[in-house]
């Protein structure tokens, strides 16, 4: 195997591979809020974004930057561990504010004890010039990734889930970031209403072809308080089995350069709040019934992967 016990290249196989260390985020709330809901562009969020947007499982952002790494280092210690940190702005967008308020927050996130690099999570519309130049400042600081929810590249999905920017605003913040030396990690949501198997592998094989550094994929699930919740209720519509999506997954990791880092294959919500699909809350099972598929297939990551890309 190329990548440890893995069939693919594994978030923890990379990071390994660079720190020398077991590396656990810390899921930071930076106080931010979204375009998509404050009015700029909408204010309901997407479709799927509950009122505590992405953060879940992030630290209140009640606490200082400093005090939500210092309990979430405390709280992850009890699963993981020692380790080296990375520091995570998970919640909404988090490179929408001001210059200073930004690199500020940044700043502290990375100047804590054992804190080894930085992820932000934004969308490719919040990435003004100033942005942009502060994320190349702090590149040259600390280890840093961003990452793009870009979840599918078709527009009627596109609509549905509200996403409010072009696919053409992905592409130039690819460019913009790379021109930068940024890394880039790019989401994707298989199960889509309407979406086919070759809409889903085709969203998969167009961010194969950015080169971008890294991917997260999960499944769409559905959670109380969200609209997706209501419209599922009120206009009921199929959701992918377990089976069928590790199918899929197993074709996209065919069809990735082995060069870019699978940072989520599986995604599982808040449990409390969650109403299908009941079997994502088995990350582990999941996992391992991809990995059953690979082996079954005796495929890997980057098998069908074009020459060139």
């Amino acid at each position: 195997m190329k990548w440890e016990n893995k069939r693919y290249r594994s978030f923890s196989y990379e990071m390994k591979k660079i720190f020398e260390s077991k590396i656990i985020k810390l899921s930071l709330d930076g106080g931010f809020t979204c375009p998509n809901r404050d009015g700029s562009i909408a204010r309901r969020g997407c479709i799927f974004c509950g009122e505590e947007g992405a953060g879940e499982f992030a630290a209140s952002r009640d606490l200082t930057i400093k005090e939500q790494i210092n309990s979430q280092k405390e709280w992850m210690s009890k699963k993981w561990g020692n380790g080296k940190y990375i520091s995570f702005f998970q919640n909404f967008t988090n490179t929408y504010s001001t210059y200073e308020d930004l690199k500020n927050k940044y700043n502290q996130a990375i100047s804590e004890k054992d804190i080894v690099g930085l992820a932000i999570a934004t969308r490719p519309d919040c990435l003004s010039k100033d942005v942009l130049d502060l994320l190349e400042e702090i590149n040259k600081k600390t280890f840093l990734w961003v990452e793009l929810g870009l979840q599918t590249i078709h527009d009627d999905s596109s609509d549905f889930i509200r996403r409010g920017y072009e696919l053409e605003c992905y592409d130039r913040a690819i460019k913009e970031l790379d021109k930068r030396d940024i890394k880039v990690v790019s989401h994707l949501i298989f199960g889509l209403p309407g979406e086919t198997r070759e809409d889903i592998l085709s969203s998969v094989s167009y961010v194969a072809r950015t080169n971008t550094w890294g991917i997260k994929i999960h499944s769409l699930y559905i959670q109380e308080a969200t609209d997706l919740a209501d419209y599922y209720i009120k206009s009921p519509f199929k959701l992918l089995t377990k089976e069928e999506y590790v199918s899929l997954v197993a074709d996209s990791i065919e069809i990735l350069p082995q060069h870019m880092v699978i940072h989520r294959l599986t995604g599982d919500g808040k449990r409390s709040l969650l109403i299908e699909p009941k079997w994502s809350l088995g990350k582990r099972r999941v996992l391992s019934a991809i990995d059953q598929e690979l082996k079954a297939r005796d495929s890997y990551q980057g098998i069908k992967t074009p020459t060139g890309i």
